[in-house]
């Protein structure tokens, strides 16, 4: 679970993009042709911002004000990017055609900070560091994200995977590395290296491995096309599903609950499927429960709470908040119009980030962004933006 982030304010300053921040967001574009169209919109003027949001819009960023969701600066990238917290309370690591970026958003503009590769990939941030993987390249990095102040690339660990896969990897608070294995063509499993990235443990059964989430006592999951393998205190465990085919690739953890939240999907042969039951894992006796939610959701749909709760976003626009011990859904928020998943994962669609006690929700048909208090379940803040919205994150301060 995310520790409560400081509640300072940050003042942007003129940008300068075009200069000092190298965007190659088309690939085979030279950086100089980047260079051009990676430039903050000059008629959006920075003002000062508590708790910042990033949002993805179809050619660019928005940098927006966490309390009062007001659009603060409005930054040009082209390309398809992702987005996800560096970390702490001033980054958020940004995923373009050319590899990570890291946008300081107090001071609204890219730092010099980038980790060049193709198909940048799953961002983690578990005990004081943060871990990128590259999937071009199947390249770790691992990082201290309070180095990133002073706009200097931090010394880190870093691990190239025997082969480029689509990977996560996830530093452990003793030193201890787990990443996946995997081509590019089939993904089988992991591996755990010790400080000096020699191999110590190994487990693969877990075809189709994607996705992590850390669960309190540091218990690791990660998704299995048949399960979710745990590996906790030296030793994999794997959960085998009900369904021979019983997919989990979202997870999403907290320090304060030993269970996971998962999705689960069971037809492989599906051009996309829309499942309506989400997957409960306790790491502690290594039993799944399904629950179904009576709605679809996506896989950017699953949150948790402060206190645990597991969140999911539903298609029929509801926040579901479950008990993840029981598997009770004990509140839903209705928060967005009822929407469908589209088949191309990179289309806009309701995406939930959480944050200590607000869940932020967009709703990319209506250009809306909410604001919900988990507490009361009360919507206390919208706003319409100029465009569509896609992704969207927010810094996060270490834990």
């Amino acid at each position: 679970m995310n520790k409560p982030i400081c509640n300072r304010a940050f003042t942007g300053t003129a940008l300068a993009l075009a200069a000092s921040a190298v965007l190659t967001a088309c690939g085979g574009e030279d950086s100089s042709s980047s260079d051009a169209k990676a430039k903050a919109a000059p008629s959006m003027k920075a003002v000062a911002v508590r708790d910042p949001l990033v949002a993805t819009f179809d050619g660019g960023l928005y940098v927006l004000d966490g309390e009062s969701l007001k659009l603060a600066k409005t930054i040009e990238l082209p390309g398809f990017n992702r987005l996800n917290p560096a970390g702490d309370d001033a980054h958020v690591v940004v995923s373009t055609d050319a590899g990570f970026r890291v946008l300081d958003v107090a001071e609204q503009t890219f730092t010099g900070v980038e980790y060049k590769g193709a198909k940048p990939g799953h961002v983690v941030q578990h005990a004081g560091k943060t871990v990128l993987f590259t999937d071009g390249t199947g390249e770790v990095n691992v990082f201290d994200p309070a180095d990133l102040n002073g706009g200097k690339k931090p010394e880190g660990r870093t691990y190239t995977s025997a082969e480029p896969h689509h990977g996560v990897a996830i530093e452990l608070t003793n030193g201890e590395l787990l990443t996946t294995l995997g081509t590019e063509e089939k993904r089988t499993g992991a591996l755990v290296l010790d400080k000096n990235n020699k191999e110590i443990k190994r487990n693969e059964n877990c075809p189709g491995v994607h996705g992590e989430a850390a669960a309190k006592g540091e218990a690791i999951g990660i998704g299995c096309e048949d399960g979710l393998l745990i590996y906790k205190d030296g030793k994999f465990t794997k959960v085998d599903a009900p369904d021979d085919y019983g997919r989990i690739g979202n997870q999403r953890g907290s320090d304060t609950s030993p269970i996971l939240l998962g999705d689960y999907k069971t037809d492989p042969e599906a051009e996309l499927e829309r499942p309506t039951r989400i997957s409960l894992i306790n790491t502690e006796t290594a039993k799944l429960r399904l629950v179904d939610l009576g709605t679809s959701y996506s896989f950017r749909s699953l949150g948790r709470g402060p206190q645990g709760e597991a969140l999911v976003l539903g298609t029929n626009g509801a926040l579901h908040i479950i008990d993840p011990e029981t598997g009770k859904v004990d509140k839903k928020i209705p928060v967005v119009g009822e929407w469908q998943e589209p088949l191309d994962w990179q289309q806009p669609r309701p995406t939930l980030f959480v944050r200590d006690n607000t869940a932020y929700v967009s709703e990319p048909g209506k250009r809306r962004l909410h604001a919900v208090d988990l507490g009361s379940g009360e919507k206390v803040t919208s706003v319409t933006l100029p465009k569509s919205t896609n992704e969207l994150s927010g810094v996060v301060a270490g834990h």
